[in-house]
């Protein structure tokens, strides 16, 4: 079962349809762009969505007078409490009381498959991360690329992708090289040669 925001979306997407039926906004417009995510003030409402700031353009008309055709349309669904236009043309939705209701008892009877897409069936994807460099030592960075690394490649697989993760091993080329010999010189020192280390080499802490 699809989530709030995909149902929402798809709701957005009959009302287009049905106003391209009607000829109010002309057939075949592109709406890859049309997004339906929280407002960024939770105040405003539940729900928003710039599909009339995106589609205004490519209709001929602009984005408050598109918007001012969806809102009544979305205000006559019982899921809808209000709807309405916000600046120049954005839409905020504020849904019912039983429609969050029904939202949880759908999340509890879906359980971990609740949000599951198959959005990236049949794709592939690489996601390399952390790949510390071996001639510095690790750091907090490090641990941050790890959990944003891992938590990206199980939302990919999440979302249908087949995910490969990868921690690339820098140990090859000029800079590895450098840090051998670097090594070395330490470990001449250490059994007790006078060195020097070169410019351009790794000191050491």
């Amino acid at each position: 079962m699809p989530t709030l925001y995909a149902s929402f979306a798809g709701r957005i997407g009959a009302i287009l349809d049905e106003l391209e039926a009607t000829g109010a906004i002309p057939a075949g417009l592109d709406r890859r762009n049309v997004a339906v995510e929280p407002p960024r003030d939770a105040a405003h409402g539940d729900l928003a969505t710039n599909a009339a700031m995106v589609l205004a353009k490519p209709a001929g008309t602009n984005p408050r007078a598109l918007a001012e055709l969806i809102v009544p349309k979305l205000a006559a669904l019982p899921e809808i409490a209000s709807a309405d236009v916000a600046g120049p043309g954005f839409i905020n939705v504020r849904l019912t009381d039983q429609s969050w209701r029904d939202e949880l008892a759908t999340i509890l009877a879906e359980g971990a498959g609740y949000g599951q897409s198959t959005l990236g069936t049949g794709k592939r994807v690489n996601v390399e991360y952390v790949s510390a460099n071996p001639t510095g030592p690790m750091h907090m960075g490090h641990c941050r690329g790890a959990v944003v690394g891992d938590a990206l490649a199980a939302l990919l697989e999440y979302a249908g992708y087949a995910v490969t993760r990868e921690y690339y091993v820098n140990d090859a080329g000029a800079q590895v090289q450098t840090l051998a010999r670097s090594a070395h010189l330490r470990y001449r020192e250490a059994l007790g040669e006078t060195i020097e280390i070169p410019e351009g080499f790794y000191p050491g802490d």
